[in-house]
């Protein structure tokens, strides 16, 4: 006897194109729901309107990474050439207005900075490491990288309600529509 439980994860329902896909996410747009996604074999141009996304926050995270890493990378030349060990470059000696000579670590670091900031926010933001998603339990979604459209609708989504979203997903043309469960 098993002593998993399961949860409902959402719904999800099949498209036949990618106008069809596009138009039904219009609707559950305009539905109200937050928490979805369409999967498509392809990028469909102007799907991310259609969907109601915002624009991503994290070229706020690379600037903000970026400055740390330049701010660092002054402080630490400065420290070390200026104030621990003063350094004399061709008779004359390192401080604030030699700031050129620091422009090289100012520069590596402004990079390996924001390159830390776009690995590690887009893990965050992505959710990673998941080692598996609930739809891949699905026993159509494996067609997504083939030939299927589909959309799924989260349960935790607070306009979700078992019979309302089906419903809704009957309307706009959904086939196939399949209510996807995960393990507890």
């Amino acid at each position: 006897m098993s002593t998993t439980r399961k949860r409902v994860y959402g719904y999800l329902a099949e498209f036949k194109s990618a106008s069809a896909l596009y138009k039904a996410a219009e609707k559950v747009r305009d539905a109200g729901f937050r928490k979805w996604d369409c999967h498509s074999p392809y990028p469909i141009h102007g799907l991310d309107g259609a969907m109601g996304l915002k624009r991503s926050i994290l070229p706020f995270f690379v600037f903000f990474g970026g400055c740390t890493g330049l701010a660092t990378g002054f402080f630490l030349a400065y420290i070390t050439q200026v104030r621990i060990y003063p350094t004399v470059v061709q008779a004359k000696p390192a401080n604030i207005f030699t700031v050129p000579a620091f422009f090289p670590p100012m520069f590596e670091l402004t990079i390996l900075f924001s390159g830390f900031t776009v690995l590690f926010g887009l893990l965050a933001l992505m959710k990673l490491p998941r080692l598996n998603h609930p739809l891949f339990a699905s026993r159509q979604f494996h067609r997504t990288t083939d030939d299927a459209f589909f959309i799924a609708i989260e349960a935790r989504d607070p306009k979700f309600s078992p019979d309302g979203t089906r419903s809704l997903l009957e309307e706009i043309g959904g086939s196939n529509i399949e209510l996807i469960e995960e393990e507890d």
